[in-house]
């Protein structure tokens, strides 16, 4: 069918104005009578396909006589929204108006330049500075400890009465009635002191004394340990002098390789509610410390007589083994029987990272016991896993773990060929379970082959026995004295006291003392000192205000995790693993970002300007950037310092307020009795002063700065004289804006709700003051979203309230709905251009919606509208045909701007999928917008429903009622040790109830950390007017959409569904729970990483004749059965001190 020709009017240059701010309660708006406007109109794109261009002659799907509008007409009304945008914001943002401001103003003011280079040098040799303090005192507390035990006398008859310490879980024990030590009665002659709350340690402390910390499945009065407590006691005055030459030292920690952590200043330990499992040997740092590097396979035996509870065990067993690998080892996991296969998917060694040990905790839970034992088949698939070269693996020490419950076979002639004579591999082996096997042929294995043998006939044995190999790792760097003390700088991890996120420096402590006159040196390791350094310690000596909104530092790891990074926001932590976060997950990754990672990662400086993609800070928005990039590597650590500027943060606006008059006339205006006349202002909670007491409400915090400012001047030297001037001269500066611009200003006319301005001095200014009430961006303009985006990108940026898909729609009532429009200001002076300030309006959402009805119509000046209907020849409007036709107003990341259906303005703000899939399938698919999805690994989420394997990572067994009737297993030192277990879960408060967690962390834990898949949307590469149709036979709709000038807004125009037969599928937004990315795919690809630069794994003075000689014997079923009555009769035997292999090398 022929189109009519157009009949329509051409469209008037002004703002429309409306007499009311509600048009839909009062008059249509009247059009401005100044007369039609002329101007070219915007061509079309040349690549065009020439198919589409024959769509706006089809008529409408079951129309007469009126039709779709046709492509010119759409045009038409495209270019009234953008001159009704443009107008209302030349004449209220007031952009022009504030560069001519600043330029009146320029005496008051410097202009100052960040030269990349200088700052990230300065910044590293800042840290490298701040640390090197910390190495120094770290050096004196290992000195001092070796030169303490090396004097120490051995006591065997030592007792607990004899040793006086703060034990800080006493406080918590003596609180809790069903305690062990207050049944028993504690012998130990605890202090008890006061403490004061410091609030760099944001604890309470003491600073006159050190704790001590034991682990709950340690006896405090074993004689190897009150031995460690009494020369340990030596260390406090250490302690104590190293924070009087550095009083900015914070946690300094002593950890024992017998379990012992002494620790200053003294605090109370953070218990929780359930049973406390700290353990320092299984803390991150403490096992970088202990041991160099590790490439490490655990074979497993599954072979028929491995079953039931054996299984078990050695299940539990893996498990906690994996825990005391970090992101410098590599592991590789299998089962074996007659053949060897591994348990996962893993083919080779993978980084001992969070998520592929995950795998394996997952993937060991499905081993099954079948076949017979053949150990040469698992002790070759481990060495070729070992001698496998075309991997990334650590190349440091080198050991297989074999977990069995016996066998008969040496396997010497696989030793023979893969690992002898030069023994480069350690071998552990692990007699599992109760049974009669002869040990021996294990024994052998191990002492053949410089590892260890170890026995773990129950459950309480997992723990110690499988952190226990640690201790031989140790033994070259004993050995190798002063060349293998050398501090190593940790991954970033959740301090155990509250500190928060931290990084520890550590150093090995040796064991110097010989095993008798003219005998060897002695090869134990004897713990290691750690000192804490706060993130936020860190961050203080990096710029930050001067960078900008969109400027920041960070550093990087040899890993590649971030150490520093504005998007290091942990939701959660698991005290249990570090923090592990890659720069390429940190920022959204590319070809350019992995170079600039590599560079860093391998010590290199360099510079490099990028065309890369950002998340907004709501996360909701991508916008395609230029970012400048600067590196430097932190010298004597294993960081690299990074900085990122956007090309108009290179000149940052300095105040120079030094006319005191001035000062004071500015400082009037932040005055809330000011507010009435001139906006309400929000300043941002920066700390201005260090007696400026912070608060999350603005308006204390307000207040509490104006009181402090009646006592101090701006000039103070207790006062960040930068801020505190920057910020006096934008109150200033944006009172002049209202004055010259705003106040005269009728808002209601033009549909607004207010006007403001944010600066980056920290002002932000709201006209007229009432709208403050509903003004919901923060205060911090570096943390607004509106301010960011608006800083990266040109013209005007649409901000619609936002709208979470599962909450109730927005509320029309009161006036106070509005749409966020908002554009830098750029201020050039001289051939240096900079953006100090964003401003804009606030549109009310419902007479906008009324406006865009009229502007995307075809009545002119004050004629009334017509209805476009079957007997009548014309084009549809989005007014009069809004039965028919669905016109809106779309932002660059998907979400419903305006719309001119009634019914769908309570929807604002939504993704605009879940307005009309069908059409925003359509955009996506025409390339209108592009989909990013991305994985964030910080996310918090709600705890998952315990399943059958909850307890498995506390090393728990949960018998099953075929245990239970199996008389074997009731003889077994398994079931007595599972009997101890239940009956301390009374003491403790039900063991089995507890969340690992909640066990080793904050009592306030709920929620675990969890993999989040985000997904937003940005313009595509599409950016010219655009005619198309949704093919779906009688359902098919046509549609136009068009990218508006100087905007980020989307204009769609397309006919309302006839039928719901062609919904497809709808496109998410939201962020869905996911495992992340396939693990088994990253690691076939894995990520550039360097290991630590020192290697300690072989010595030849090393004296392996210490090998494990542990004997298995048979359960007497008397004993149990007696002790077992002694239980239930509620005389629990007194818990024994821990023994293993090395109790007797431990004699210190």
């Amino acid at each position: 069918m022929a189109v009519p020709a157009r009949t329509c009017g051409a469209s008037w240059p002004g703002p429309v104005r409306t007499a009311r701010p509600w048009p839909g309660r009062g008059p249509r708006p009247c059009p401005d009578p100044r007369g039609p406007a002329s101007g070219p109109a915007r061509p079309l794109s040349l690549l065009l396909p020439p198919l589409l261009l024959l769509v706006p002659l089809l008529a409408a799907p079951g129309a007469s006589a009126y039709s779709f509008p046709q492509q010119h007409t759409m045009q038409h009304w495209a270019r009234r929204l953008e001159q009704e945008i443009d107008g209302v914001m030349r004449i209220f943002g007031g952009v022009q108006q504030l560069r001519e401001i600043y330029k009146d103003n320029r005496n008051l003011f410097e202009i100052q330049e960040n030269e990349p280079q200088k700052l990230v040098e300065k910044v590293a040799g800042d840290i490298e500075s701040l640390l090197d303090r910390k190495v120094q005192a770290l050096k004196r507390l290992a000195d001092a400890a070796e030169n303490f035990q090396k004097a120490h006398r051995w006591q065997d008859n030592i007792k607990e009465e004899d040793i006086m310490y703060y034990d800080a879980k006493a406080d918590a024990e003596l609180d809790d009635p069903e305690s062990e030590d207050v049944e028993r009665g504690s012998k130990t002659s605890a202090l008890r002191l006061d403490f004061v709350q410091d609030p760099n340690f944001k604890n309470k402390v003491n600073y006159s004394y050190t704790a001590v910390q034991i682990p709950t499945d340690i006896y405090k009065g074993s004689t190897v340990i009150l031995n460690e407590l009494n020369w340990t006691e030596a260390l406090e005055n250490v302690f104590i002098q190293n924070r009087r030459q550095d009083p900015t030292l914070l946690w300094q920690v002593f950890g024992s390789a017998t379990g012992v952590t002494r620790y200053y200043p003294a605090t109370p330990w953070r218990a929780p509610k359930k049973i406390d499992l700290y353990d320092v040997r299984r803390r991150p740092w403490y096992i970088q410390g202990a041991s160099s590097p590790k490439d490490m396979v655990i074979i497993v035996d599954v072979s028929g007589s491995v079953s039931g509870l054996t299984l078990k065990l050695m299940k539990t067993s893996v498990c906690e083994m994996l825990d005391t690998l970090s992101d410098d080892d590599y592991v590789n996991v299998a089962s074996f029987n007659e053949k060897a296969q591994p348990v996962s998917c893993f083919t080779h060694l993978v980084q001992a990272n969070v998520r592929n040990k995950k795998v394996f905790k997952e993937a060991v839970q499905g081993m099954v016991a079948k076949g017979t034992t053949g150990y040469k088949a698992g002790f070759e698939y481990a060495f070729d896993q070992l001698q496998n070269s075309n991997i990334t693996r650590a190349n440091c020490n080198k050991m297989i773990m074999m977990f069995t419950d016996g066998g008969e076979d040496r396997v010497q002639d696989v030793f023979e060929k893969y690992n002898w004579p030069n023994r480069t591999v350690r071998v552990f082996t692990f007699s599992v379970g109760q049974h009669n096997y002869d040990v021996t042929p294990l024994q052998w294995m191990a002492c053949t082959n410089k590892g260890y043998y170890f026995e773990i006939p129950s459950i309480g044995a997992i723990r110690i026995n499988t952190q226990e190999y640690l201790d031989v790792l140790g033994r070259p760097m004993v050995l190798a004295g002063k060349e293998a003390k050398q501090v190593q700088w940790t991954n970033v991890y959740e301090d155990a006291l509250g500190l928060g996120l931290v990084v520890t420096g550590t150093l090995p402590v040796f064991n110097l003392t010989q095993d008798g006159p003219g005998e060897k040196k002695n090869q134990l390791i004897l713990g290691v000192m750690g000192i804490d350094v706060a993130l936020n310690d860190i961050k203080r000596l990096t710029p930050n205000y001067t960078l900008g909104a969109n400027g920041y530092v960070f550093a990087i790891d040899l890993n590649g995790y971030v150490l520093l990074h504005p998007n290091l926001k942990p939701q959660t932590t698991n005290f249990r693993e570090p923090v592990t976060l890659d720069f390429l997950d940190a920022e959204l990754e590319d070809e350019n970002k992995e170079e600039i990672r590599r560079s860093m990662i391998d010590g290199n400086k360099g510079h490099k300007q990028i065309r890369t993609l950002v998340k907004s800070l709501d996360e909701r928005y991508i916008d395609e950037v230029i970012r400048n990039y600067t590196w430097v590597p932190i010298r004597s650590t294993n960081y690299s310092l990074g900085l990122v500027l956007p090309p108009y943060s290179t000149f940052y606006l300095q105040a120079n307020l030094s006319d005191q008059i001035l000062q004071v006339k500015y400082f009037e205006f932040l005055l809330p009795s000011s507010f009435e006349s001139e906006g309400h202002v929000f300043i941002a909670p920066r700390e201005y002063c260090k007696d400026l007491n912070a608060s999350d409400n603005n308006t204390e915090f307000l207040k509490n700065f104006i009181e402090l400012m009646e006592k101090v001047t701006p000039d103070s030297k207790q006062c960040n004289n930068f801020l505190l001037h920057n910020l006096i001269l934008d109150t200033g500066i944006t009172q002049q804006l209202v004055e010259r611009v705003w106040r005269d200003q009728d808002l209601n006319t033009y549909s607004l709700l207010a006007v403001f301005a944010a600066t980056d001095g920290g002002i932000t200014r709201v006209f007229p003051n009432k709208a403050a009430e509903d003004w919901t961006e923060n205060p911090e303009p570096f943390n607004a979203s509106f301010y960011r985006r608006s800083l990266d990108n040109h013209g005007y940026i649409f901000k619609p309230p936002h709208q979470d898909s599962l909450l109730r729609p927005l509320e029309l009532e009161n006036d106070t709905v509005g749409v966020l429009v908002s554009t830098a200001v750029e201020l050039s002076l001289g051939r240096r251009t900079l953006r100090p300030a964003v401003v804009g309006v606030k549109l009310d959402l419902e007479a906008w919606a009324e406006k865009f009805k009229v502007l995307a119509s075809n009545r002119t000046h004050q004629d009334q509208p017509q209805k476009c209907g079957p007997s009548s020849h014309c084009e549809m409007d989005c007014e009069v045909n809004n039965e028919d036709l669905l016109c809106v107003l779309i932002d660059d990341g998907g979400f419903l701007v305006l719309s001119n259906q009634n019914h769908q303005w309570d929807q604002v703000g939504r993704f605009f999928s879940e307005v009309d899939a069908n059409l925003m399938l359509a955009l996506y698919n025409n390339s209108f917008y592009t989909r990013k999805e991305s994985y964030d690994y910080q996310s918090a989420c709600a705890p998952q429903p315990p399943g059958n394997l909850g307890a498995a990572p506390r090393g728990v067994f949960v018998p099953t009622i075929a245990d239970f009737l199996n008389l074997a297993w009731w003889t077994s030192a398994a079931a007595w040790s599972l009997f101890q277990q239940l009956l301390y879960g009374l003491i403790y408060h039900s063991w089995f109830q507890a969340d690992p967690a909640e066990a080793e962390g904050s009592p306030e834990t709920r929620e675990s950390s969890c993999v989040v898949k985000q997904t937003q949307y940005y313009f595509g590469s599409v950016n010219a007017s655009y005619n198309t149709i949704i093919d779906c036979g009688n359902c098919s709709r046509l549609f136009h959409a068009q990218r508006l000038t100087n905007t980020n807004l989307l204009f769609v125009v397309a006919e309302k569904p006839l039928c719901s037969q062609c919904e497809a599928g709808r496109l998410l937004q939201k962020e869905t729970h996911s495992d992340g990315p396939e693990q088994c795919e990253l690691v076939q690809r894995p990520r550039y990483r360097r290991g630590p630069h020192i290697c300690f794994d072989y010595n030849a003075t090393e004296d392996t004749s210490d090998c494990g000689r542990g004997a298995s014997f048979p359960p007497s079923l008397g004993v149990l059965v007696s002790l077992q009555l002694l239980l239930l009769l509620g005389l629990p035997p007194r818990p024994q001190p821990q023994v293993h292999s090395f109790a007797a090398s431990r004699r210190l």
